[in-house]
């Protein structure tokens, strides 16, 4: 028997606080703000740097892959890309086995990016350990991976 309206209202969180999706970007916005002006130091959007971070873990990756992994969607991964190239922080390779795909990988360039980047970035993260500590940022994850795969 389905729920009268105003029954279903009351179950909500009254304070726009203790609703999950909101508390999730408030979190988001609160990591973000330590990353992003180191980011825009190093002349990286958020978004290009999620790319370049995933070619250095993954070494290659098609732009399908790229955009699944780095959570953006074709047509921006597709400025980003182009934007990155221009940069020569990444290079563009034809697939052997599939003409019509391409592969992206970092470039020297794109490479020394992310060993001049990397002092700062594991600065903030150590940061954030020390404020949050190990067990809690485990804890987090896993619990952000379970509610990912909901």
């Amino acid at each position: 028997m389905p729920v009268p309206a105003e029954d279903a209202l009351a179950d909500l969180p009254h304070e726009s606080t203790k609703a999950l999706p909101i508390a999730l970007l408030r979190a988001r916005e609160a990591l973000m703000s330590r990353f992003r002006p180191m980011l825009a130091e190093h002349n990286f959007t958020t978004q290009q740097w999620r790319v370049i971070r995933l070619l250095f873990e993954y070494d290659t990756l098609d732009a399908a892959q790229l955009a699944e992994k780095a959570f953006i969607l074709p047509p921006s991964l597709t400025r980003i890309l182009a934007a990155l190239e221009k940069r020569d922080l990444i290079i563009r390779i034809q697939s052997e086995t599939d003409r019509r795909r391409y592969l992206f990988r970092l470039t020297p360039a794109g490479e020394a990016a992310m060993r001049v980047i990397a002092p700062d970035r594991l600065e903030i993260y150590r940061t954030i350990e020390t404020y949050f500590g190990k067990e809690k940022i485990a804890l987090l994850l896993e619990l952000l991976d379970d509610l990912a795969k909901f």
